[in-house]
């Protein structure tokens, strides 16, 4: 298996530390001749409309477009912001995945905070740790579900949406790279393998 991680800015280093912890094949991805032969993607965190003026610089928007139509790409942060069809103003997205995404939902770097999370899917892979720490940094929020296949994975104790799926798209508002607990890069590679 071969994972790839879009390294135009952001965290993406942390994301390959944590692929190689658990084993797996890692390329960076910066031109769209590096998403040869990949079985996945990470877009990782960062600041979304740089990400996004650079994979078009680059000529990655439509390869990446059309990466996705056959093969899972994980968002997480400025990634989920990518991967959504709206964020309800004018930025290169990738649309690939129907929901709505707002931007900077909790305020500024100042405002960053960390938050246990229940997710479900995280439980049944591993039964002894019941709850997720999660890293919110000028964190968007998942607005709205617009497809009836995508799933609300995570949500805040308030009911607003941190995490979701659909199909072999993911979506996280949060930071996952940025902890020890690999659950969530574990959860891809299941996606990617099954």
């Amino acid at each position: 298996m071969l994972i790839g991680v879009l390294a135009l800015q952001g965290d993406f280093e942390e994301h390959l530390n944590i692929l190689r912890k658990i084993g797996v094949e890692i390329r960076d991805v910066r031109m769209p001749q590096d998403l040869d032969d990949l079985d996945g993607l990470i877009i990782p965190g960062g600041e979304s409309t740089t990400i996004g003026k650079l994979a078009d610089d680059f000529g990655l928007l439509e390869p990446l477009r059309r990466f996705g139509e056959a093969k899972p790409i994980w968002g997480t942060c400025a990634g989920a912001i990518l991967l959504s069809k709206d964020v309800r103003r004018a930025q290169p997205l990738l649309e690939l995945m129907d929901i709505t995404v707002e931007r900077n939902a909790f305020g500024r770097q100042v405002d960053s905070f960390e938050v246990d999370l229940k997710v479900p899917a995280l439980e049944r892979m591993d039964s002894s740790k019941q709850s997720f720490r999660a890293v919110f940094i000028r964190a968007p929020l998942i607005e709205s579900l617009d497809g009836e296949d995508v799933e609300a994975l995570s949500e805040l104790e308030d009911g607003r949406i941190v995490a979701a799926q659909q199909g072999h798209f993911l979506a996280t508002s949060f930071h996952p790279e940025l902890t020890d607990d690999d659950r969530f890069h574990r959860y891809f590679i299941h996606m990617v393998d099954g």
